[in-house]
């Protein structure tokens, strides 16, 4: 049995990074809503609280029972969860005189504190709190300060029960990597083993189990995710995996061909099925993003169910969701706002009675990637761009036509080529055109013309949840730029996007 740390998230925007940080350290960990976790069974061997947006003050902040939780196993308290230890075991926690936001400096650390073995006097952590802790408990005993912090970290003597008011999840705490190491290796005992390659071992033996010989049917978008997904049933399953890869007809410039020929050269068993018309007459006319994504979804399921039934006795739904998804699903206030709706973590409607297969439901994006590498997975598969659900439908502003399409194909072909000779597609998360719905006056001979603007977006991150605009080179923005006009009928300007996530979100619809 893997064994794991939990992490139980009171709403902070650091939560998903903690888990990442610690999977960093090749130990597995899971996220729960603080109000709705399982039962923790052997192979839990230490649990993390979060920070939170809440003051452990106010009337509705979090509550827990921490006592069930730190009588069992290791307990690290980070910044809201520090201080609702604190609070509710009889210590004072009360406004900050300034508000404790960036960096700071440890000048004082506990020599033989275990936490903070191996961190030096100091060493710069991350503040970002309106609370602090005024005074502690009998109980608990400080082991590291700054300036402006006397409580920075305290234990609870005797016990295996930690806080901190710093994030070591952050970047900006420098040594927060060895404090994290710290308390799964010294204080959790964890022996550092979840690796791409004990994944991909393990789950393939799992999957051989669940499945035995049943058919699993799966859909193939071309992007990472899915194609992970569908050589791990593969390697499980083998001929029992049909895949379906839809041609939706809002894919990139020759998309379809050049991505179903990289699947059959992988061994996969896979159907490729033409589908752009009846997409495109049913998107005919809509303008609207919300009613472009349903739509889309709608004419997918009709088409995948179609072909589904093709293949007799299929058992399985298989499909490539990853754990951001899964998260964002559950969230600490119920199930997340509706971004973008063609998320879809319960699968396919219930009509297709199928079981869900979920392979890669425990990993990040760049956990999928390390997975996809083990298994020997092509670069220009596991290296992809993320690319929306809807395709070109949501980086086309306005009705969709075959014409804008076409424009749209060409510009981004330019800018992805771009992109890829200069070596700059690899340094950054996403990249795009988008086909605005607007129309500006130029110049081109002694000819003035009235044509359309594309946009160019391209976007670093680390797993889309956040993102800063990619600042690509002023001489290789101009050669795309002028390429694309002279070379795609109908474009006379081109822009680029400079906005983050957030406030701006990476796609513009």
């Amino acid at each position: 049995m893997q064994e794991k740390i939990i992490i139980l998230d009171f709403g902070s925007q650091y939560t998903q990074l903690i888990a990442r940080r610690v999977r960093e350290l090749n130990v597995y960990c899971e996220i729960y809503p603080y109000n709705h976790y399982p039962d923790f069974d052997s192979t839990v061997k230490g649990v993390i609280f979060s920070g939170s947006p809440y003051s452990v003050r106010s009337k509705d902040a979090p509550q827990i029972d921490y006592m069930s939780i730190s009588e069992k196993y290791p307990l690290l308290a980070v910044c809201y969860g520090a201080q609702y230890l604190a609070h509710c075991i009889g210590g004072e926690v009360s406004p900050s005189t300034t508000r404790e936001y960036g960096r700071a400096n440890l000048n004082y650390i506990k020599e033989d504190s275990v936490l903070l073995k191996n961190i030096p006097l100091n060493s710069q952590v991350w503040m970002s709190h309106g609370d602090t802790i005024a005074q502690i408990p009998e109980e608990f005993e400080v082991i590291a300060s700054t300036d402006n912090v006397s409580v920075a970290a305290f234990n609870i003597k005797g016990t295996n029960t930690y806080g901190i008011q710093f994030h070591p999840e952050v970047t900006h705490s420098l040594d927060g990597k060895q404090l994290l190491e710290n308390f799964l290796v010294d204080i959790c005992g964890c022996s550092k083993d979840w690796t791409p390659v004990s994944f991909v071992e393990s789950t393939i033996q799992t999957l051989k189990e669940k499945l035995g010989n049943d058919k699993v049917v799966l859909a193939l978008s071309g992007g990472v995710d899915s194609s992970v997904a569908a050589v791990l049933l593969d390697r499980a399953i083998g001929s029992n995996l049909h895949c379906i890869f839809v041609d939706n007809g809002l894919l990139r410039k020759g998309e379809f061909e050049q991505v179903l020929e990289s699947y059959k050269h992988m061994g996969l068993n896979v159907r490729g099925i033409d589908a752009k018309d009846k997409f495109l007459s049913q998107l005919k006319g809509v303008s609207d993003p919300e009613r472009k994504r349903k739509i889309i979804g709608g004419a997918f399921i009709e088409v995948f169910d179609e072909a589904a039934h093709e293949i007799k006795d299929v058992k399985w739904l298989g499909q490539g969701t990853i754990y951001p998804d899964v998260i964002e699903s559950v969230s600490v206030k119920g199930p997340s706002a509706t971004i973008k709706s063609h998320h879809n973590v319960g699968g396919l409607p219930d009509y297709m009675k199928l079981s869900l297969v979920e392979p890669l439901n425990s990993l990040f994006k760049d956990e999928v990637r390390r997975v996809g590498k083990v298994l020997g997975i092509e670069h220009n598969i596991i290296g992809r761009h993320p690319f929306p659900g809807p395709g070109l439908a949501i980086r086309i502003l306005g009705d969709i036509t075959p014409e804008k399409v076409a424009i749209l194909q060409e510009a981004d072909h330019i800018y992805i080529d771009h992109l890829k000779a200069s070596g700059w597609y690899d340094k950054v998360w996403q990249a795009g055109a988008i086909y605005l719905p607007i129309q500006s006056v130029g110049v081109m001979g002694d000819e003035r013309t009235y044509e359309n603007v594309i946009c160019l977006r391209a976007v670093i991150s680390l797993d889309g949840m956040t993102a800063d605009w990619s600042h690509l080179p002023y001489d290789l923005l101009g050669k795309i730029s002028n390429e694309i006009i002279n070379r795609v009928k109908g474009i006379n300007r081109v822009v680029y996007d400079i906005s983050s996530k957030p406030p701006a979100t990476i796609e513009w619809e």
